[in-house]
């Protein structure tokens, strides 16, 4: 097996929020050379380091190697994108001095979109894609709590059959102590993960900014949540991929486990932060529209947000 990544292998975390924060911990913790790259928790985190609560153990960072500028970083091999999709007009201006000739980018953003506008900027073959199905909230600047699961699905932009980079990328984190499924199918993998995401997290917003227990037991809600599933399953079908209602039955009850969990978009609402918008339902929506398949539901809940949004 090719030795792309090994403990000499230097990573930058871009966008050092709850899922950068935690995944670039992890590596950080096992020995690997992270650099984060931070705004607003840059200060706070260079004089006090990382705290992390976690399902699978507590830990500190208590040193921690932090910058403010991705030039004062240089050239890494590994780039670990986890800033908000809304930051996206950034990645030229941020990625480039990040890039040697060998260099992979790994992004964990939600949505779609993403994938294909790093491989437009940086080349298709140096690209990656992770949905993290993990539950996890920045508490407050350099503190960190992991509750739920931590499973990375990774999957290449585009592979050949015979390619192995991505088991290589996916063995190096594996080894690093983060839970890693390696796919076949990125888009698929993608396509799964928007089952939980387009309605969980709009529909908290559409509630006004609720948790997911608030959301589930509210009258006809996980009707209307199922009926969202049904079409992400449906335009998966379309594009030749299966996503079985088994699936979409256990993405409801491992919700109902979660309790009051805080969807990462409904606290950007509440905050009043940017919200996700084009990458979680608007891209969906447009290449539903393409592929012909009406998704009338995903119209509605898109609408809905928006009018939330803008009254905020």
């Amino acid at each position: 097996m090719i030795e792309e990544f090994t403990e000499k292998t230097k990573v930058a975390v871009v966008g050092t929020g709850a899922v950068g924060g935690y995944y670039g911990a992890r590596l950080a913790q096992s020995g690997v050379d992270v650099t984060f790259l931070m705004r607003s928790d840059y200060d706070y985190v260079s004089r006090h380091g990382l705290k992390i609560t976690s399902i699978h153990g507590d830990f500190e960072l208590p040193e921690v190697k932090c910058e403010n500028n991705a030039v004062n970083i240089g050239a890494v091999d590994l780039v670990l994108i986890a800033w908000k999709t809304t930051s996206n007009m950034y990645f030229q201006e941020v990625i480039s001095p990040l890039l040697h000739e060998d260099t992979k980018i790994l992004t964990l953003q939600n949505g779609l979109g993403n994938t294909d506008q790093l491989a437009q900027l940086f080349g298709a073959d140096r690209v990656y894609g992770g949905l993290c199905f993990v539950g996890i909230n920045r508490l407050s600047p350099g503190r960190i709590d992991h509750s739920t699961s931590g499973l990375i699905r990774l999957g290449k932009y585009v592979s050949e059959p015979d390619d192995v980079t991505v088991q290589v990328l996916g063995d190096f984190l594996a080894q690093r102590g983060i839970l890693c499924e390696v796919v076949e199918s990125l888009e698929h993998a993608q396509w799964m993960k928007l089952v939980w995401n387009i309605p969980f997290n709009g529909f908290a917003i559409t509630e006004g900014g609720v948790d997911t227990a608030v959301l589930l037991t509210r009258d006809g809600m996980e009707d209307r949540i199922r009926r969202v599933m049904h079409e992400v399953q449906t335009i998966t079908a379309a594009l030749g991929y299966e996503i079985s209602d088994s699936f979409i039955d256990h993405q409801i009850s491992v919700t109902w486990g979660m309790h009051a969990y805080r969807p990462s978009s409904m606290i950007d609402y509440v905050e009043g932060r940017a919200v996700e918008v084009e990458a979680i339902w608007s891209e969906p929506l447009q290449r539903a529209k393409a592929l012909g398949v009406p998704v009338p539901e995903m119209e509605t809940l898109l609408r809905e947000i928006r009018l939330r949004i803008n009254q905020r």
